[in-house]
Formats: C-alpha cells, structure tokens, sequence
C-alpha cells in the first residue's frame, strides 16, 4: 500500500470538506493507494501526465486531484470545491504549480 503524501494546504483543504464528502474522498483515497481506482474520477491532462481527478458529488461538488503513477507514494496536489460547471483555472493552476514542484524535488 503506498503512502499518502499532501502537497501545499492540500490536506487541511481537504479536512475542511463537510464529514460525509471527507468520508467519501477517503475511501476512494484509500482505494488509490491501494492500486485500485476510485469509484468516480477522470484524467486531468490538463494538470500534467497521469494527473487524475476525484469527483465527490455529497453535498455540492468536491474534488480531489493527484497523482498516482510514482512508486514510492499517492501525492495530493489539491483538493477544493467545485462552484461552478468548468473548473476554475486558479484551481488547475495551483495544481500545475504543485506538480512542478514536486518534478523538481525529484
């Protein structure tokens, strides 16, 4: 089971959800970590290469973006509400900038 590693405020964003969707993104989280997919999600290649998104629909629209595709962990790179139909574009910015962050640490 790889571990979960949060990048930015990705984790208090994501404790900040209502409990029924932090409930939900933590079992498609757990799901992810271990090689499974989650029950609603999408390819986000818009973020980066294997960037993939959770879709919680519980009370509005959450979601949770990350990337799975490295062997040593699940990085988070940004977890927000959705309140509108597209996705805003700082949401998906921040995301960028956190991924390449992540590259360049590696």
């Amino acid at each position: 089971m790889k571990p979960l590693r949060f990048l930015g405020t990705s984790r208090e964003d994501l404790r900040s959800f209502p409990a029924e969707a932090r409930r939900d993104a933590g079992f498609s989280l757990d799901a992810i970590q271990r090689g499974l997919n989650p029950e609603d999600w999408k390819p986000m290649p818009s973020v980066g290469p294997g960037v993939r998104e959770i879709r919680i629909r519980v009370g509005g629209a959450f979601r949770v973006i990350y990337l799975a595709q490295r062997i040593e962990a699940v990085y988070v790179l940004h977890a927000f509400q959705k309140k509108t139909q597209k996705t805003a574009p700082r949401e998906l910015d921040l995301a960028r900038r956190r991924l390449k962050i992540l590259e360049i640490e590696r």
